[in-house]
């Protein structure tokens, strides 16, 4: 167990400060319940941070505030890194994220090909929502995000405003990759996407 616990904490002092730590990580230095165990003592002794159920950290050290624990954003990112899965923002979070809203959700909402869950971030969730691989197809950043926002605002909704930020948006996404995800949007916003071609 001693041993577990010294090689993990070796292994997590080579890594940066922040990087997000799962069990998995350090499969090979002992048993499930081993690593288990050598992660909640490194916690109890303040040498790493639980940022969610079974997710740790190094934080990164300010000199302004102290420790710097990662976003809910970073712990999505994260997730999907390690479990290989696709996430698209959905709601309010794709709003705010192409900056039409400036409320910062509590709750981040993402469509995933992986296994639906919730995972609590201090006051934050996180949750993922199972969806068909056809609402995951978008390539580009910002236009997987424009047909999830429009999705959120609803048909008829959106204002002139609202239309002319999201074409000046969409006009700096490759065309390619816009033409394709031009085809795979809902008929009404499709129509708004294209204006960002013509």
């Amino acid at each position: 167990m001693i041993d577990t616990e010294s090689n993990i904490s070796r292994l997590v002092k080579s890594k940066p400060r922040g990087v997000l730590l799962f069990p998995d990580d350090f499969n090979k230095l002992g048993t499930p319940a081993a690593i288990r165990k050598a992660l909640q003592r490194l916690r109890e002794k303040g040498f790493i941070r639980q940022v969610a159920h079974g997710i740790y950290v190094r934080p990164k050290i300010s000199e302004l505030i102290g420790e710097v624990m990662p976003t809910a954003e970073e712990v999505a990112q994260g997730i999907a890194k390690r479990d290989k899965i696709k996430l698209v923002p959905t709601g309010t979070y794709a709003l705010n994220a192409l900056g039409l809203s400036t409320q910062v959700p509590m709750n981040l909402v993402f469509l995933t090909d992986g296994a639906a869950r919730t995972v609590k971030v201090g006051k934050r969730t996180i949750k993922l929502k199972r969806t068909t691989p056809k609402n995951l197809l978008a390539k580009g950043e910002v236009s997987s995000l424009v047909i999830q926002a429009l999705r959120e605002i609803g048909k008829d909704k959106p204002t002139e405003a609202e239309i002319q930020k999201i074409v000046a948006l969409l006009k700096k996404e490759d065309k390619k990759i816009l033409m394709h995800d031009i085809d795979l949007a809902p008929a009404w916003i499709k129509v708004i996407m294209q204006q960002a071609i013509e």
